[in-house]
């Protein structure tokens, strides 16, 4: 053991003089290659970690309090360095920790009980009691989203297992270790079924993936109880599998229940790019690694990332279409359901990926709600994607889905990180006026906007990184991304105008960045999206006449409504408010499976996943809490 420790510290000091020299995310160029060895694939993997590790603890960083940086204490006790040091800063650290300090709760919890488990045989006595003490002092706040309850209570649970037997007096929320335990187990044990039988809810996050990742590796890592290690090792095949399916090149695409004002214009700078290249080694790092990321590079030593899953990410054959159930946000109010169900589709090429939910309310205020990504050999600084979107700003939907009080929103969402959402300019957000129908590479967003509505107008994303950009009689606007040629049709009449980013939205950016807004001020509106290769017509002229010739109606009194022929040959017909119908015949959303496609299939309700790849094969059954290789 204390070879491998004295091993493990001299590759990291090693791998810091190449992590000095040049990181991982300023490369240059990323190239993808298929790694057909599993002890080679291994062996980079850790080397990654360790690029990480080595980083993060070496970095030189404090919070705005002036406190020693919980991520750099983490990777120093994971790497075996530093204990004397680590322990001096901790305690420092906790004696800061005030009752119902602000900034308490889950994204504090979990790095101190990570470095509670890390530190066990490291840590002095003393610096351990610290934290003992700050769990006794400190009032824990909960929050109020899916992935703030995960790690709330996964981090609960392995404190509670770690200090077994202490009384309720010596808790923060007057609970004893068995209760705790009771309690946070019971949370778990419900929300693994719930995503395991309708779907998650906060699906195919570009930047929440490590809030999720987080608490289910300090589960595999640390739970006692093999039943909950287990299940956390089978989350995170779940959730990585997911990644696997909705990366192109290994950038994050698609619909998204929360994404932010950068992500959804540049998919690249995602933290689930961060991912792909830790787990998969298949996309090029953000800068700085997105914090995050050297908090479970703590614990991904303990992980092996399943070939079926690396390959899903790595080793794309040709095209697929994935159709996935997943749920809305939690209703409070203004609802007769709690959550309502999502039906996600994916269409992945290896040129683009097409993306799409149904429309309508999913959460108020980071929803992505379809788009158009093509692919790039190198990503960074690349904005290559295209959609439309309303940018409804809205008391009574925001009080749907929060429970604070009405005249605390929108200020109060602002304030909290998300700066942009009472901005009529903003390219981030859902609205119950949009709805969307996905056909293969076809998609149509239809919108009918009542009067009064804050922000009743579309906003259509036009990259700066579009070539052959082409505004043409027939109505339709054309353009390529990278071998990808789109074809963009507004229902209604619009303008284009450079987006300019006000300094109060995001400050910090450039004012300009180059790319351009459709603006369509019309409450009876749509966006007809209609991607295909380069490779499948003899130049952009023939594609563009491909298009022209394609059988379309368009009306928009009573309600917008189109009638259309694909360029696959498929017959569409949306009316809002109306099921969409494909080659006559209703679109049934109530046949939707959990997951269905050529690599993830599941039933809804069944809580058994099966990911298929070629003759590959693993079944993770949660009724039985087992996986099946084949």
């Amino acid at each position: 053991m204390k070879l491998k420790l004295l091993l493990t510290v001299l590759t990291g000091l090693i791998c810091y003089g190449v992590v000095q020299a040049q990181p991982s995310y300023l490369a240059p160029v990323f190239s993808q290659r298929v790694e057909p060895s599993a002890g080679v694939r291994r062996k980079a993997y850790e080397e990654r970690i360790n690029e990480v590790l080595v980083w993060s603890a070496h970095r030189t960083s404090a919070d705005k309090l002036g406190n020693p940086d919980l991520a750099s204490i983490a990777a120093r006790l994971a790497l075996g360095q530093d204990a004397q040091y680590c322990s001096k800063q901790l305690i420092d650290l906790m004696s800061k920790q005030n009752p119902g300090q602000k900034g308490t709760g889950p994204f504090w919890m979990f790095p101190v009980v990570e470095i509670a488990f890390l530190g066990r045989d490291l840590l002095s006595a003393e610096a351990k009691q610290s934290i003992r003490n700050a769990w006794h002092t400190n009032i824990q706040l909960r929050g109020d989203t899916e992935n703030h309850w995960a790690m709330y209570h996964a981090s609960l649970y392995l404190m509670s297992e770690l200090y077994p037997n202490d009384p309720a007096e010596s808790w923060y929320n007057g609970k004893s270790s068995q209760e705790n335990l009771a309690e946070s187990r019971e949370y778990l044990l419900s929300w693994m079924d719930l995503t395991t039988s309708i779907g998650q809810g906060e699906f195919n996050v570009p930047n929440y993936i490590a809030e999720y990742a987080i608490p289910m590796a300090m589960l595999a890592s640390w739970a006692k109880d093999p039943l909950i290690k287990k299940r956390g090792q089978m989350m995170l095949d779940w959730l990585y599998a997911d990644l696997a399916q909705n990366t192109l090149l290994g950038i994050i695409h698609g619909p998204a229940a929360r994404s932010d004002d950068m992500v959804v214009i540049e998919p690249s700078l995602a933290m689930a790019s961060n991912f792909s290249w830790l787990m998969f080694g298949n996309a090029p790092p953000t800068k700085g690694y997105g914090g995050w990321l050297g908090m479970y590079a703590c614990m991904a030593i303990n992980y092996d990332v399943p070939e079926v899953i690396y390959k899903i990410a790595v080793d794309r054959k040709g095209d697929f279409l994935q159709e996935d159930l997943k749920r809305t946000r939690r209703r409070w109010r203004n609802s007769d359901v709690l959550t309502a169900p999502v039906y996600k589709t994916n269409y992945t090429r290896l040129d683009y990926a097409v993306g799409s939910y149904q429309g309508g309310l999913v959460d108020p205020i980071q929803t992505h709600g379809w788009d158009v990504t093509w692919a790039v050999p190198n990503p960074k600084g690349i904005h290559n994607t295209m959609f439309s979107m309303n940018p409804i700003s809205s008391t009574d939907d925001l009080e749907t889905c929060f429970t604070v009080l009405p005249d605390e929103m929108p200020q109060r969402v602002m304030l909290e990180g998300k700066p942009s959402y009472d901005f009529p300019g903003k390219l981030l957000g859902g609205s119950r006026f949009e709805q969307v129908y996905q056909n293969l590479d076809t998609i149509i967003a239809l919108y009918n906007i009542p009067e009064g509505t804050r922000f009743p107008h579309i906003n259509g994303f036009f990259s700066k990184d579009l070539s052959h950009f082409v505004v043409d009689s027939s109505g339709w606007i054309f353009a390529q991304g990278g071998n990808a040629y789109l074809a963009y049709k507004p229902l209604a009449g619009y303008t284009l105008e450079p987006i300019s980013l006000e300094k109060s939205w995001l400050p910090g950016l450039p004012i300009n960045l180059g790319d351009k807004r459709l603006y369509s001020p019309h409450l009876k509106n749509g966006t007809i999206i209609q991607v295909g290769s380069a490779k499948e017509f003899k130049d952009f002229d023939a594609f563009k006449q491909r298009i022209r010739e394609l059988p379309l109606r368009v009306t928009l009194e009573p309600v917008p409504t189109v009638e259309m022929t694909t360029l696959r040959g498929n017959q569409i017909k949306c009316v809002f408010g109306k099921p969409p119908y494909l080659n006559a015949k209703p679109v049934d959303y109530s046949r939707w499976k959990l997951f269905e496609g050529p690599y993830l299939n599941a039933e809804k309700n069944s809580h058994v996943l099966t990911i298929t790849y070629g003759n590959l094969k693993r079944v993770l059954d949660f009724n039985t809490v087992t996986i099946t290789d084949n």
